[in-house]
């Protein structure tokens, strides 16, 4: 229990006598219970914050990967991005074999990836003028990127608003352009 003490009144003081008075106590037990239940009170009625999350469709496994799909995509409506080391990029715009443009090697943000996707969507739109036939973005991680790059090309697909993009492997070809513009080491 806890006690507030504030002095005896009986001292001597030039011959006048003085009745003793008691002690003042103040009891802060009901205060500390309070003080408990409030605690606990915003402990439970607060809500945690919740991990963002991107959602991201994968395709299904199949026992049998002999046979993959073939899509066949229009060359000049795809993009593909090549994650190497040092935080940069590399993007050629078309097929791998004969680029329509690039290879280009960029960094991140806005003034990096981000714009070469806005300009190439923009060109996508024009040329075919039907939204849903948009730019399609193909990214590929080389074993030297990091998994914050892959997150942060991610991200940048959310920004620039591309409505179709995949994570696909990357090709021995796509490692040696890479390896060309120094951004892969063996």
């Amino acid at each position: 229990m806890a006690e507030l003490n504030t002095g005896g009144g009986g001292g001597k003081k030039k011959g006048h006598v003085r009745s003793k008075k008691q002690d003042a106590s103040v009891d802060l037990t009901a205060m500390v219970d309070l003080a408990f239940l409030l605690i606990t009170f915003f402990m439970l009625t607060t809500s945690l914050s919740k991990p963002q999350s991107m959602n991201l469709a994968m395709p299904d496994k199949t026992e049998d990967q002999t046979e993959k799909p073939v899509i066949d995509v229009a060359d000049d409506r795809t993009m593909t991005l090549l994650l190497g080391e040092k935080n940069q990029i590399v993007w050629y715009y078309g097929l791998p074999d004969s680029p329509i443009e690039g290879p280009t090697k960029v960094g991140y943000g806005k003034n990096g990836i981000r714009k070469e996707l806005l300009e190439k969507e923009k060109t996508v739109l024009s040329k075919y003028g039907d939204p849903k036939k948009g730019l399609i973005v193909l990214i590929k991680a080389s074993k030297k990127s990091t998994y914050r790059n892959l997150v942060d090309v991610l991200d940048e697909m959310a920004i620039a608003k591309v409505p179709t993009y995949a994570i696909v492997d990357i090709t021995p070809e796509e490692n040696a352009m890479l390896e060309k513009e120094g951004l892969y080491t063996k």
